[in-house]
């Protein structure tokens, strides 16, 4: 595999929504730069582990929103031949979902459009203080109890993001005919930094058709208190108590490697650049 003529083909003529992978990694990247682990070396080679920072975008047709925007995001623009986003929605404000904004800013001043972010408050803030100049260029959009992006209702859900505080996942939900599921609407959610949630937070995570979660690690060694995101173990636990119909694991460190066998759940998979799933 070389990973420099790598593409993320978009699928313009299919009719109904999916959700591509951008990037399917940690807050480091792999390889990390220092790094000359199994996983880190073959990265740098045939490059199956090869990872750009986490980010998905949720697509139809021309119609497109990118969730979060991290360090890569330029080198995503590219890799998928997009010249232009609407909108893009963030999860947080740590650097690996958000240090694309400024490119981001620099395209909206070239193409004098108005770029538009969306997120809560609380997030919203601590990127406006991080780079206060991006107000020239971005509109942006509180999101308090949901928001509306085509057909799809997002709702915020606060979720413990360990040592490092709170973030925030989205489930995600239109109206489906009855034919397509045995329900009144068809549901997915994206929860790429999380860990330890409690019952009210899982609530927002039942009878979804496809769950986005975060596993740095298959089962992580450090200690539990220094921790902020699941690792595939208790992930496991998680998805067989909540029951979606497809999971995916994505925000994956250089202790995954993609060739190995984890046994995972039936309906589980692993992330993969340029992987797409409808929903």
């Amino acid at each position: 595999m070389n990973t420099d003529r790598v593409r993320i083909a978009l699928d313009r003529e299919h009719d109904g929504y999916q959700c591509v992978f951008l990037g399917n990694s940690d807050s480091l990247g792999v390889p990390r730069v220092y790094c000359e682990c199994e996983v880190c070396e073959e990265a740098r080679t045939t490059g199956a582990n090869r990872r750009m920072r986490s980010s998905v975008l949720l697509m139809k047709g021309k119609r497109e929103l990118l969730i979060d925007c991290g360090p890569d995001w330029p080198q995503q623009m590219e890799l998928a031949g997009m010249r232009w986003i609407s909108d893009i929605l963030i999860t947080h404000a740590h650097q690996d979902h958000v240090a694309g904004l400024p490119a981001y800013a620099d395209i909206c001043r070239w193409m004098k459009q108005k770029g538009h972010v969306i997120a809560p408050m609380e997030v919203l803030d601590i990127i406006r203080s991080m780079y206060p100049w991006l107000d020239a260029y971005i509109q942006w959009t509180v999101l308090e109890d949901s928001w509306r992006w085509e057909e799809w209702t997002i709702y915020p859900i606060r979720v413990n993001h360990g040592k490092n505080g709170y973030s925030y996942a989205y489930r995600f939900e239109r109206p489906v005919a009855a034919a397509e599921h045995n329900r009144c609407h068809g549901a997915w959610a994206y929860a790429s930094d999380a860990i330890g949630l409690g019952d009210k937070e899982k609530s927002a995570f039942r009878e979804l058709d496809l769950f986005v979660l975060g596993t740095n690690f298959y089962e992580e060694p450090f200690p539990y208190d220094t921790r902020s995101v699941y690792d595939m173990v208790e992930a496991a636990e998680l998805i067989q108590e909540l029951a979606p119909t497809k999971a995916v694991y994505t925000h994956m460190s250089h202790g995954v490697d993609i060739r190995a066998d984890y046994h995972l759940p039936a309906q589980v998979r692993l992330a993969a650049t340029g992987m797409h799933i409808p929903v």
